[in-house]
């Protein structure tokens, strides 16, 4: 749960303090939570609603932190292709990468290639359209392709 916050805040501060408040409304909120869904997906979504309302309050102050991460994937997430972005490609290079996009496509990649939600689950976090959240992640991929390519061609 804090590196699904960090990822989102890039701050690890902000990330303790989302991640405790978290919690605390799950536990509050323990009698709302429905026995048919499980209760680490729920849990993450809090995580994930309260991070995104954490980086809103951010923004409007202008705090940001563009700090690296250094949250390791799965072994099976990293041999996964995900539409062509190489799977040979560091874990720590691909993440330092996605800190250099800009914010929302951040979220919304690291919402869909780490958290692993589909475009109408990004669309409903964000509340935004599923026309404009498959934009946004196919823009934000490309952007990410560019910055991976430029990066190679640095070091070759």
């Amino acid at each position: 749960m804090f590196n699904t916050a960090y990822r989102i805040l890039n701050d690890s501060f902000e990330a303790e303090d989302v991640m405790q408040e978290s919690f605390l409304t799950a536990f509050t909120k323990l009698d709302s939570f429905r026995e048919d869904a499980a209760f680490g997906g729920w849990l993450k979504r809090i995580v994930i609603n309260r991070s995104l309302s954490q980086l809103k309050k951010l923004k409007d102050k202008q705090e940001i932190s563009l700090e690296g991460v250094s949250y390791k994937m799965a072994e099976e997430e990293q041999e996964e292709d995900y539409d062509g972005l190489s799977t040979e490609m560091r874990t720590e290079e691909l993440l330092q990468a996605l800190q250099g996009l800009k914010e929302n496509y951040r979220v919304v990649l690291n919402l869909r290639l780490i958290e692993g939600y589909d475009n109408e689950e990004i669309a409903q976090i964000l509340n935004i359209s599923n026309e404009n959240c498959r934009t946004t992640i196919s823009r934000a991929k490309n952007k990410l392709r560019s910055i991976l390519s430029q990066k190679a061609l640095i070091k070759g």
